[in-house]
């Protein structure tokens, strides 16, 4: 078990079990689209060396495909940048991952975005301050004091879809994660092309 709590850090209990990458055909459309939001700086890492963004796609009812922890600054990944989130639980702040990387500290975040609605199926999580700042408190807004990859930031999500237009609208700004924005979709397609929009 793994239990990091610094900036830009796994905020939960990750139990990661090693294991061999997904097959590269799965990871096709999901590095495209990885590899446009990095080429438009949407992902990638800060000069103090602390990467950000991350991507998903839903391959069963609980189990995801995530972006690997640390793989903000890749220009490009491989099949051994994914890890499956095969497991988690909200109350106990625990996730379990599958794979040849740890997921990334926002997986518990996409947990609960996955959770709201079957039909989503894709998820992305860029960093942008100018569209932070124009969105900010005028789209579904998560509070300022909650965290990041943390059991709040889940009951979080879970406020907003029920009290606020976020399944139709598809895009939330993270109040308490400056830059921080998440966009998901029926696929990765629909997420992209909400956040590019904005562009």
């Amino acid at each position: 078990m793994v239990n990091f709590n610094e900036t830009g850090s796994i905020k939960f209990q990750c139990k990661w079990i090693q294991a061999d990458p997904v097959a590269e055909e799965i990871i096709t459309e999901i590095n495209h689209w990885r590899n446009t939001l990095f080429n438009n700086k949407l992902i990638g890492v800060y000069p103090n060396g602390i990467g950000y963004g991350n991507i998903s796609i839903r391959l069963t009812k609980m189990e995801f495909l995530i972006s690997g922890t640390s793989t903000g600054h890749l220009e490009t990944l491989t099949n051994n940048h994914y890890s499956t989130v095969i497991n988690y639980n909200f109350e106990e702040n625990t996730l379990t991952c599958r794979g040849p990387i740890k997921a990334s500290a926002e997986s518990l975040t996409h947990a609960a975005v996955y959770e709201m609605d079957p039909t989503i199926q894709a998820i992305i999580h860029i960093h942008n301050k100018p569209i932070w700042e124009k969105l900010l408190n005028k789209i579904p807004t998560t509070a300022a004091e909650v965290e990041y990859g943390t059991p709040q930031m889940a009951l979080e999500i879970g406020r907003l879809f029920n009290t606020t237009d976020l399944l139709e609208k598809k895009i939330l700004v993270m109040g308490g994660h400056e830059e921080g924005i998440i966009s998901f979709g029926k696929d990765l397609t629909e997420a992209g092309n909400l956040i590019l929009n904005y562009l």
